[in-house]
């Protein structure tokens, strides 16, 4: 079940047809985040296997699941706060059952991003995946 945060990307995005528009509201999703503090960039928290620089900051908060996250690249920013709608407020125990390729699918973004960016997607999410298990 997802979040209604992220069910109204879903919806949000039923509404935009254009995959132009899909990315722009992505790239605005992403600009709507706030800057993770340049003190959290550090080796712990940036992602390997994504074409772009990319810090994914995890931290549960009274057995919820919370993250923040930046990358230099405007689109993989974007994907990050499509990330957050999905996963934040979640209890930590629920994470790693989280289906993200199935949700993310009904956006149809796989077929839409460069192998490379879906690559990264996949390692943003592995990287959410084991950080949730090793702290449930």
């Amino acid at each position: 079940m997802a979040s209604a945060a992220f069910e109204e990307i879903v919806e949000d995005f039923e509404f935009l047809e254009d995959w132009e528009d899909r990315y722009r509201y992505v790239i605005e999703k992403g600009r709507d985040m706030a800057p993770l503090d340049e003190a959290l960039k550090v080796p712990a928290t940036k992602v390997e296997g994504c074409a772009s620089q990319v810090w994914l900051h995890i931290r549960p908060e009274g057995g919820a699941f919370h993250f923040d996250g930046d990358s230099d690249a405007m689109i993989v920013r974007g994907l990050i706060a499509v990330l957050r709608s999905l996963y934040n407020g979640l209890p930590v125990s629920e994470v790693p059952g989280v289906d993200a390729g199935g949700e993310l699918a009904r956006l149809g973004l796989n077929d839409h991003l460069s192998a490379q960016r879906s690559n990264g997607l996949r390692a943003m999410v592995e990287r959410i995946r084991d950080r949730a298990a090793e702290v449930a």
